[in-house]
């Protein structure tokens, strides 16, 4: 049927992992009769599967769009052996949809337990303002930055916001990636209205990592057309992406100027005291001692994000547990050892400029500064592309590291240094054993 079942499946689809969801509740059969609605599935192995996996979520979207006025019943068969399904031709009637919505947010996720530094306090700031006047402030947002940087943190902080605030709202949260995949679907099963009636009714959308459209071009026109929808709604519309917008390729102009029209804000690396009061809270929580000086040592050799610094407590937690001894200095540093060898592997910003600076017989405040002399300005120049290259940054981000110069200015670096290299051979030699010497 293509008004209750196909309503409860848009709802399903984001809230079932999609291997699931193709795999067991996809193939199900709908056919409803006078206060039910009867699933089918092909065999008994489907159906003992629902009911022993599924069957809570299906039943409660059923009650929930149905009003409590449509029984579930679970048989196995097919459509064409029962009475005949009413299927409707017209569009599913999404106001049902919309009043008894039930988001998906992390509840866990608020803006109380998210730790401020300087790295990103800009970025909380904006968000509570987003929450607090939803359409109205900063519409689009968007919140870029590496990955483990608390960017969903952020988006689902502002989404809980917005519920404690008004209960009735219809937050709808997702991956880029599952809106692909469902608009994929919804054209397969001839439901594509439904799924834009879903997502333009949404009264805030939120989408992580944006940069999973790229090179999706039905994905992208949907999306342009949602974005437009909800807008001229007033609609609130949250986006993560790892990037600055501008430099993700594959993704059209069009959008790329939409994303401009409200307010795109970075988050950095968490400095050395976020990370230190990160650790804390969270081994607080975890109900956990942990001494200063290893709160110091993990926070000085995980400087790059959230999740690797999270997951280097896990570890050490864990192993403190299995062997029921109390975390130690000397413990941590062996229970981490390897970590700890590999973050040092990884090249940074700072170790660029200093590797350049001794390279070209300059210190680096030479390499900072504003003259444009060419002895210094193309090893900077150099550096800049060493550092798009070499580490996860992104232009905003290098230029921040450069005494804040604006993204436009890396990247036209960049691409300086990229001609050059193809007609200078002596700057193609120098760059090439900058790399080696970095790789060493």
């Amino acid at each position: 049927m293509n008004s209750l079942w196909n309503i409860c499946l848009v709802k399903l689809e984001n809230e079932v992992p999609s291997t699931d969801f193709n795999t067991w509740i996809r193939p199900l059969q709908a056919v409803e009769t006078e206060g039910k609605l009867h699933l089918l599935a092909p065999n008994r192995f489907v159906l003992d599967w629902i009911k022993k996996y599924h069957i809570t979520q299906i039943n409660k979207a059923v009650t929930e769009f149905s009003n409590g006025k449509m029984e579930l019943v679970l048989n196995i068969g097919s459509n064409r052996h029962m009475l005949t399904p009413v299927v409707s031709s017209e569009p599913a009637d999404m106001s049902i949809a919309t009043k008894n919505f039930k988001s998906t947010l992390n509840k866990s996720f608020t803006f109380d337990n998210f730790i401020e530094g300087k790295s990103n306090e800009f970025a909380r700031t904006t968000a509570v303002k987003v929450a607090a006047n939803t359409g109205k402030t900063h519409n689009p947002l968007l919140i870029y930055g590496g990955s483990g940087l608390g960017k969903t943190h952020i988006m689902h902080a502002i989404g809980n916001e917005i519920l404690a605030q008004n209960s009735d709202a219809k937050i709808v949260y997702l991956h880029a990636e599952r809106f692909v995949q469902a608009m994929v679907k919804a054209i397969q099963q001839n439901a594509l209205h439904a799924f834009k009636e879903f997502y333009r009714t949404a009264d805030v959308l939120l989408i992580d990592d944006i940069q999973f459209f790229a090179g999706k071009d039905k994905s992208q026109e949907e999306f342009f057309h949602t974005f437009n929808s909800l807008i001229d709604q007033k609609h609130q519309i949250v986006l993560t992406c790892d990037k600055y917008p501008k430099e993700i390729s594959g993704i059209e102009e069009r959008l790329k100027s939409r994303f401009s029209y409200g307010l795109s804000v970075l988050i950095e690396p968490p400095d050395m005291e976020t990370r230190a009061a990160i650790l804390m809270k969270k081994a607080a929580l975890a109900q956990i001692y942990l001494p200063d000086e290893v709160t110091f040592f993990i926070a000085k050799h995980m400087p790059f994000n959230v999740r690797d610094l999270t997951g280097a407590l896990r570890r050490l937690i864990a192993n403190a547990e299995y062997e029921s001894v109390p975390i130690t200095l000397d413990f941590t540093k062996d229970v981490l050892q390897d970590l700890i060898i590999l973050q040092e592997k990884i090249v940074s910003i700072m170790t660029i400029q200093k590797t350049v600076s001794t390279y070209f017989n300059l210190n680096i405040d030479e390499l900072l500064s504003e003259t444009k002399i060419q002895s210094i300005a193309r090893p900077r120049q150099i550096a800049m592309r060493l550092a798009r290259e070499l580490t996860p940054h992104s232009f905003p981000e290098i230029g921040l590291a450069f005494n804040g110069r604006n993204h436009t200015t890396i990247m036209s670096a960049c691409k300086k240094i990229d001609d050059l290299k193809k007609i200078d051979l002596k700057l193609s030699d120098d760059y090439i054993n900058l790399i080696r010497i970095l790789s060493a």
